[in-house]
């Protein structure tokens, strides 16, 4: 029977497709991790060279600046992250886990910030600022509140030779991958 036939052809042909899709989409998620984890692999040996010591001063002005009063408990100081874009995603996830895990932080929307967000920045918190090419112009206004009220700056920048660099008081000047 002819319609058998192509029927059955039909169907060796969708499974062929399906096949080739599934293996597509395994070859697009191996290249995923594997960009990944060379990431993760520059990162690790940044954090093992350059990036070791401003990472320790950064580390030892956010636990000093958040250190809890042994008497009330209160904390002096906050960790205020912003960023804007894909470095805003992972600011608002690193404002995330510092507060769940007990550091005083929140997340400062940079585009917001000039329209009265400021105001929740304190005089004893320290600004953790990202952006990949420290060119982002919407965090001029946060950068701008940290240096003219005296707030210490850390910047996440894969750009050192940024505007943003030069005012930070610490760099973390994040590698590219190879």
């Amino acid at each position: 029977n002819p319609s058998v036939a192509i029927t059955f052809t039909e169907r060796q042909a969708a499974r062929a497709a399906e096949r080739q899709r599934a293996e597509s989409a395994a070859a697009s998620a191996r290249r995923t991790v594997e960009t990944e984890r060379a990431g993760l692999v520059a990162l690790a040996t940044a954090l093992e060279g350059p990036l070791a010591e401003p990472f320790a001063r950064a580390v030892d002005l956010l636990h000093a600046t958040t250190q809890q009063d042994p008497v009330t408990g209160a904390a002096d100081g906050r960790v205020v992250v912003s960023g804007l874009g894909k470095s805003g995603h992972v600011a608002r996830k690193i404002a995330a886990t510092f507060a769940s895990t007990g550091t005083p932080a929140f997340f400062l929307h940079p585009a917001e910030a000039g329209h009265g967000d400021l105001g929740s920045v304190g005089p004893h918190d320290v600004a953790l600022v990202l952006s990949w090419s420290g060119e982002t112009l919407e965090l001029r206004a946060p950068v701008e509140y940290a240096r003219r009220f005296g707030n210490k700056l850390v910047a996440v920048t894969a750009m050192p030779e940024s505007s943003l660099a030069p005012q930070a008081d610490i760099v973390l000047a994040l590698p590219e991958a190879a």
